[in-house]
């Protein structure tokens, strides 16, 4: 039996990008602290192996899933921004924002934003984060260029582990304000 993650193709190479990418290449993460439900997103942006901005945020009562999620949303609204209509990669080591943008975010579009699952309760269809979802497909929907794309987290890739960096500083923000 294959797990979920299993479908999603490893890059190429990990320990080398973004650097041996030409183009632009913008790295997300999300994460979160149960104890406070404080959690954190960030992106990072490099054109041809240089980074060329980043933004990082917090949120209250969140999760780490709307946090890797809002990751993504953050870095389509600064493509769509900075780089509109320009060939985009947006690399995540969230299993959940990658396949929900890649596959599931149609089928929930032609769902009315509910989870297609005959039989079961209404409450059980409701797509988490949908609010979230239809952000993140109004923006994905403006630059049709813009691709998501699984790497894996915590493996060496300079900007996963930047973007990691970021979010916590997000997350951290929090106790500060």
């Amino acid at each position: 039996m294959t797990s979920f993650s299993d479908n999603i193709p490893l890059p190429e190479t990990t320990s080398e990008m973004p650097q041996t990418r030409d183009g632009l290449h913008v790295f997300v993460d999300g994460c979160f602290e149960p104890r406070s439900w404080h959690g954190g997103w960030a992106f990072v942006a490099y054109r041809d192996g240089v980074e060329i901005a980043s933004g990082f945020g917090g949120a209250e009562n969140s999760a780490n899933n709307a946090m890797e999620l809002t990751a993504v949303l953050k870095a389509a609204i600064w493509i769509n921004c900075t780089a509109a209509g320009e060939a985009a990669v947006i690399w995540s080591d969230s299993v959940y924002a990658v396949e929900g943008s890649n596959h599931w975010r149609p089928i929930w579009k032609n769902n009315g934003w509910k989870k297609s699952n005959p039989g079961g309760n209404a409450r059980n269809r409701v797509v988490a984060d949908a609010e979230l979802w239809q952000a993140v497909d109004i923006e994905l929907l403006q630059n049709p260029q813009i691709s998501i794309a699984w790497c894996k987290g915590h493996s060496g890739v300079a900007g996963n582990e930047r973007a990691d960096e970021l979010s916590d500083q997000g997350r951290r923000s929090l106790r500060r304000a």
